[in-house]
């Protein structure tokens, strides 16, 4: 829980306290108050604004390992949702002056503060990052406020919400359905980098439209560079709540169905499971970091709890058929067991060169492909741009006539799944 005010122009102490009694103690940034979460650190030496509206960190408190951040300012056009989604932010510097044509005068301390993001800078982050690594990931209290003491925070930690056994995805997703085709802040504020893909996508003839791949993105907390690469794609694009049942979905009359990424414990979204389980076998499915952990759990392997998860934009990642080795951007704390893919009907297809852990699988029957890592990479790096959407899309050509699909596809997944 969050309280928080105005942050005042002279900075005045902060502290974050861990549950194993661990104080750091730092200047308040941002906005006033306390606030608890789990502490994770991102490895990602740039991207700070990515990765502060990320959805996937709802509930977390983040540092990042880089010493220097906001030196770019605040642009709302890297956005990857409609806001800050972090519980809190800690750093060991933050740019006060910002230096960039495309911020203005916008800094990352006023950002946090306007959101009523509770921040702290002078904070050792290394040792922050490195004792997390040692002890993992932990929930924690983040405050400026003088009169409480380290004991008193410390109660306020241990008693604090984890993410173990926690369902987030409905405290980010979209309330109601939306067309992305027509959404033109997705187009418009999107980097230049991309300037080409999307002229073309403009100057698509109206008549094609009709006949351009539908995907519909079960939105657990997606990224809005997901939906901006389908849009590049000449996808037309309907993002769905969280808590879609597989036959609304169906009568969207999709070509395919993309899962987002989100936050919390995928063992506890049993509708998302249960709703990914009717709808494969009738529909072409691809899945990205949560929703590759969810359609896991449909098709029968299981998760885990990693210690302190996979957090930034230089994890390496192997591709086993290829041999080819890409660097991912990635935000996670839950895997996938390796050794319970087999008994589901899944095939391991890409791995963590950190830590072995399972980083993509396809059903070995159904039209299903998933990624734990971020093909749409926001932040960097691009090495997985084109490939995870060039599979998901080539599945679609492949599919089956949808009538068929739909009569007997149910039952090929329910007996796979059984």
């Amino acid at each position: 829980m969050t309280d928080v005010s105005a942050t005042p122009s002279t900075p005045q102490p902060a502290r974050l306290v861990l549950e194993d009694g661990t104080c750091f103690r730092g200047r308040a940034a941002g906005a006033l108050g306390s606030t608890s979460g789990e502490v994770v650190f991102s490895t990602a030496m740039t991207g700070y604004q990515e990765v502060l509206t990320d959805p996937s960190f709802h509930g977390q408190i983040v540092t990042l390992t880089t010493a220097e951040v906001g030196v770019t300012g605040w642009v709302p056009g890297d956005n990857e949702s409609n806001g800050i989604q972090v519980a809190g932010f800690v750093a060991r510097r933050l740019t006060h002056t910002p230096s960039s044509w495309r911020c203005g005068a916008r800094s990352l301390p006023a950002a946090l503060a306007e959101a009523g993001v509770v921040a702290v800078e002078g904070v050792d982050t290394r040792a922050l990052t490195r004792h997390l690594r040692v002890r993992g990931d932990m929930r924690g209290v983040l405050c400026s406020d003088e009169r409480a003491s380290d004991a008193e925070l410390l109660a306020e930690a241990r008693a604090a919400v984890g993410v173990v056994g926690q369902d987030f995805t409905t405290a980010v997703s979209v309330p109601e359905p939306w067309c992305a085709e027509a959404a033109e802040l997705v187009l418009e504020t999107w980097t230049p980098y991309y300037d080409a893909a999307l002229v073309s996508l403009r100057q698509r003839e109206d008549s094609s439209a009709g006949s351009a791949p539908h995907i519909v993105l079960a939105d657990y907390g997606a990224k809005w560079s997901i939906v901006r690469h389908l849009l590049a794609r000449g996808c037309r694009v309907t993002v769905v709540p969280a808590r879609t049942s597989a036959e609304r979905i169906l009568a969207l009359e999709p070509d395919g169905v993309l899962l987002s990424n989100g936050p919390g414990d995928p063992a506890a979204n049993t509708f998302a499971v249960e709703q990914i389980r009717a709808l494969l076998g009738r529909v072409p499915v691809g899945g990205i970091c949560m929703g590759f952990q969810l359609a896991a759990l449909a098709c029968g392997a299981e998760t885990h709890k990693l210690s302190f998860g996979h957090r930034g934009s230089n994890h390496p990642v192997l591709e086993l058929a290829t041999k080819r080795t890409y660097v991912t951007s990635q935000n996670h704390g839950f895997a996938v067991r390796r050794d319970s893919l087999d008994r589901a009907g899944l095939e391991l297809t890409h791995i963590s060169l950190h830590d072995g852990t399972a980083e993509g699988l396809r059903h070995r029957e159904l039209p299903l492909i998933a990624v734990q890592f971020h093909p749409e990479a926001a932040p960097g790096p691009h090495d997985a741009h084109g490939d995870f959407y060039t599979s998901f899309l080539g599945m679609l050509e492949r599919r089956p006539d949808s009538s068929d699909a739909r009569e007997g596809g149910h039952a090929e997944a329910s007996a796979s799944t059984a």
